[in-house]
Order: C-alpha cells, then structure tokens, then sequence
C-alpha cells in the first residue's frame, strides 16, 4: 500500500512539470556543463565563464522590457 502511494505522489509530482521543461532534449549541454553543475560551481575560474558563454549553457537571454 506504501508503494502505491508513494507512486501516485511520484506521477502527481512528475505531472506538475511545464511544457517548457519537456519541450528541451535535455538539461544539460554537455557532460562539461555536468561537471560544473554538479560540483565546479563552487570554485569557478574564467575558463569556466567563457565556456558558459560560448556554449550557451544559461539558454537565450530574453530582453528585459518595462511595463508601459
């Protein structure tokens, strides 16, 4: 019975997610933007700030356009 529930908590969870979310292949760019992601963060260098740029790994910038 626990399994159950935890299972219906789990798809009501995972139904939650955005279009947007599912609309991308992936997360992660590259395994390089793992390795950052998942640890490199802490102590990051400017090799780790051109690749960020030059690979696109904080996705399109959207302009920012005040209300009238």
């Amino acid at each position: 019975m626990k399994k159950l529930i935890v299972l219906l908590i789990m798809g009501l969870l995972l139904s939650g997610c955005s279009d947007e979310f599912l609309a991308h292949d992936s997360v992660f760019k590259d395994w390089d933007h793992v390795k950052f992601s998942w640890g490199g963060y802490k102590s990051p260098t400017a090799e780790h700030a051109q690749m960020s740029s030059d690979r696109g790994w904080w996705g399109e910038a959207i302009p920012y356009i005040p209300a009238e």
